[in-house]
């Protein structure tokens, strides 16, 4: 089934004039006209501070530039720095204190104005701003201050030695951000910032021409981008909405886009796509999990938003037994089969990768063990005197909701995680929620990631870089999402262990490669053995490209747009 006419009406009405067709004008900017990408998850706004969704972070990379990032292999590039400041370099100070970033020169913003070390300064200061409601604020962490001795250099000092001082401004969640644009926007004002958030003015190739939060956005080629001859499209339209069988269709089979993302399909259903020979499918791994998040906390009533940072805690999922026999039941190996083939690999772990990082104390959880479960369920007190199948304990049934983003897999995992459950004596309701409205940033809706309105929820999240430092401090008891600081924060289960945050405070101030992963390591196996949540398939990213698209790097460390300004149409 095709896209429908009228979606595909509405994305086109974002479109204007375009340069001429690939074939028709010599290469250069803007010589090979529209490029045409297609997010199923819609972008809801192009501000990644005020994001931790994904859909929006890769929108948004498509203007707004970081000082370094991630290439396919995971190494770290300079981009708008000159280089990478390393101790041997001198950009890295003896105490691991500062970190010194020096810009290229020449740099100008899409406005013709120059980018500045104040800009990356206030950068900073935007994030770091009581109530902004800041996403990245972890990526900051023990940022002190930032000098500007002169207009390209910025010195970011510590309160503590860093010793991977790469947190802030290193891949797309950390871009630099215009100060002229952003001043009247810290703090509390940050959200109302409607102009600034779905418009920002950046230094990457491409600058926002028509932005329709949750449906489609229009981008031109910037006219002041360092590269010369770059972009070689001269705009690009993103479609955002649907799913990812229509994405997948649009560019494998109808030829209607350019490039999918994120076609979390069946193995199955990819390569019927892929035989029509429209396109490629594309793949890449790094630290991509699908998991299930154990929601410890009496969730909220719907309609309500008064769940509180010292929430009512579930008088079940507190019962590390019942999170135990939840993930004892599940059948991970045949779930990464039908859900996603070579595109997926078991894990135990929530940091599978790199291999140093990865740990081998939780190697048991790829087998299922359903009548383990069982047992340890009654050990714990849970059983099922009245014999309806559910079992209880001091009156309370163990009765879950489920909810997950509305897609294809992860449909086929509620449905077989249920009947798992099921013979455990554990009853579930399953819900799914569209996936524009669960990832999204809407404070008002009460279905959103952060929410968490149900006990169990599925959905997949990854460290943007090799050190997984920051991804871990998503787990933290301060980075608990709750109505007072404005539901932003990743530790969605609501989980908080003291002994966790000490010993990444510990990690935080660990130097040396093998001591970081030992640390890293210990992290993982906290969150995993007290079931915080399931790690359930290692996922390789997986997108698709039309056949006379060229130049994609798959990139799964960094924003599959990340060398956008390459890409070119493909020539007789």
């Amino acid at each position: 089934m095709a896209m429908p006419a009228r979606m595909i009406a509405a994305a086109l009405s974002l479109c204007l004039p375009l340069p001429a067709l690939a074939g028709d004008a010599p290469a250069g900017r803007g010589a090979d006209g529209l490029l045409r990408l297609y997010y199923w998850q819609a972008p809801s706004t192009l501000n990644p501070y005020l994001s931790g969704g994904v859909k929006d972070v890769e929108a948004a990379s498509l203007v707004l530039e970081p000082l370094a990032r991630l290439d396919p292999d995971g190494e770290m590039i300079p981009w708008l720095a000159r280089e990478i400041p390393t101790r041997e370099n001198g950009g890295i100070a003896p105490d691991l204190r500062s970190i010194t970033w020096q810009l290229r020169s020449g740099l100008t913003w899409s406005d013709g104005t120059p980018v500045t070390s104040d800009d990356v300064k206030f950068t900073m200061e935007y994030c770091m701003t009581p109530g902004s409601g800041c996403a990245q604020q972890a990526k900051f962490r023990d940022v002190a201050a930032v000098d500007t001795p002169d207009a390209l250099t910025a010195v970011l000092q510590f309160a503590v030695p860093r010793p991977h001082p790469y947190g802030p401004f290193v891949g797309p969640q950390t871009p630099v951000i215009q100060a002229a644009q952003f001043a009247d926007c810290l703090g509390a004002r940050a959200a109302a910032c409607t102009e600034a958030n779905f418009a920002p003015i950046g230094t990457g190739p491409f600058r926002v021409v028509n932005f329709r939060p949750g449906d489609a956005a229009r981008f031109d080629a910037n006219p002041a981008y360092r590269a010369p001859d770059a972009p070689a499209f001269g705009a690009v339209l993103l479609k955002g909405g649907g799913s990812a069988i229509a994405a997948g269709r649009a560019v494998l089979e109808t030829g209607e886009f350019d490039y999918a993302w994120n076609l979390q399909l069946s193995p199955d259903v990819l390569s019927a796509m892929a035989a029509k020979d429209n396109g490629q499918v594309v793949t890449a791994f790094s630290t991509l999990v699908e998991r299930m998040a154990l929601n410890l906390p009496e969730p909220a009533p719907r309609g309500s938003s008064t769940r509180g940072p010292n929430p009512i805690p579930h008088p079940a999922m507190a019962d590390i037994a019942v999170r135990r026999a939840l993930s004892m039941a599940l059948d991970r190996t045949l779930m990464t089969q039908i859900g996603y083939g070579t595109a997926g690999r078991v894990t135990c772990n929530i940091v599978p990768g790199p291999s140093a990082y990865a740990s081998r104390a939780n190697d048991g959880c790829a087998v299922q063990d359903i009548p383990g479960a069982r047992a340890l369920l009654s050990d714990a007190g849970w059983t099922d005197d009245d014999g309806d199948g559910i079992r209880a304990r001091d009156g309370r049934e163990l009765r879950f909701t489920f909810q997950t983003s509305t897609n294809a897999v992860r449909q086929d995992f509620q449905v077989l995680a249920k009947e798992w459950w099921r013979q455990i004596g554990i009853e579930t309701d399953l819900r799914n929620i569209d996936p524009s409205v669960f990832f999204s940033t809407d404070t008002g809706n009460q279905d959103t990631l952060q929410k968490f309105g149900a006990h169990v929820q599925m959905y997949a999240s990854a460290s943007d870089g090799t050190d997984p430092e920051a991804y871990l401090s998503g787990w933290a008891c301060d980075d608990i999402p709750h109505a007072r600081n404005g539901w932003q924060g990743r530790n969605v289960g609501g989980w908080c262990d003291p002994a966790y945050d000490t010993l990444l405070d510990r990690l935080s101030v660990t130097a040396g490669p093998d001591d970081r992963a030992a640390l890293a390591r210990r992290l993982n196996d906290m969150l995993v053995q007290s079931y915080a949540v399931l790690p359930l398939v290692d996922r390789g990213r997986v997108s698709a490209h039309s056949n006379t698209l060229e130049g994609v790097r798959m990139n799964a460390w960094d924003s599959e747009l990340w060398n956008i300004a390459d890409w070119h149409r493909s020539r007789p």
